[in-house]
């Protein structure tokens, strides 16, 4: 009988037995090829017998904190890191998301933990597969870091560039300014959405001096970057 291909290899790092062994069964039953660690010594030594696609990591270990596993894990390479614990002061989730590229607090959802998994997952294989996007007259190189319309270069900052690639990567589709926010800045800013709509104002600014407006608002519900339509 032939087996599924696993969709990622994950390591889960908790002290607690309990979860441990309920985040391991949960993500095996959702197509994961997971293994498990009780510390950060044996997270490490796990890792590096089988290099992990992503790391469930608590950040109470009992023998060295988990911010410290995780960098000692990016020593070697970059691997994606989804914290998790009981911590949830704003300190606790800045700290964590300098370093890491989730936060998850106890109690969580079995659903949520699957779902910001497959989201960092999907982060982490867009950076890391460069693309170029095109829209009408106007293209965005991934490896060159580069935005042109009609031939001309169009300088944009580093989250300029992030938002715009995500809205390339989905062009004709609505973006929800919750789903932009997740993308680009990767965590909730809990309802400061204003940053979305500053963000489209600057790259509005920047590509409508070459041509017609390709970024669009659909009220009350996000944007939209297509194609000009007749008319317009």
């Amino acid at each position: 009988m032939d087996f599924p291909e696993p969709l990622a290899h994950l390591l889960v790092v908790d002290d607690e037995p309990n979860i441990r062994e309920l985040l391991a069964v949960s993500l095996r039953f959702s197509g994961f090829a997971v293994s498990a660690a009780a510390d950060g010594r044996e997270a490490l030594a796990a890792a590096d017998a089988q290099p992990p696609d992503l790391v469930i990591l608590d950040v109470m270990l009992p023998d060295m904190d988990g911010f410290d596993v995780a960098a000692r894990l990016r020593e070697t390479r970059r691997v994606p890191v989804l914290f998790l614990t009981a911590k949830d002061a704003v300190e606790d989730k800045v700290a964590g998301l300098a370093i890491g590229d989730d936060y998850v607090t106890k109690p969580f959802s079995l659903e949520e933990v699957v779902a910001r998994i497959n989201n960092v997952l999907r982060r982490s294989l867009g950076e890391q597969v460069p693309g170029r996007y095109v829209v009408a007259d106007l293209e965005l190189d991934d490896q060159a870091h580069e935005v042109r319309r009609g031939g001309t270069r169009i300088e944009l900052s580093p989250t300029e560039f992030k938002v715009l690639r995500y809205l390339m990567a989905n062009s004709g589709r609505v973006q929800s300014k919750a789903q932009i926010l997740d993308h680009v800045w990767h965590y909730d800013f809990a309802g400061q959405q204003g940053i979305v709509e500053s963000y489209v104002s600057f790259l509005r600014q920047k590509l409508e001096v070459a041509g017609p407006r390709l970024l669009h608002t659909v009220r009350g519900v996000g944007y939209i970057l297509r194609e000009p339509r007749a008319g317009e």
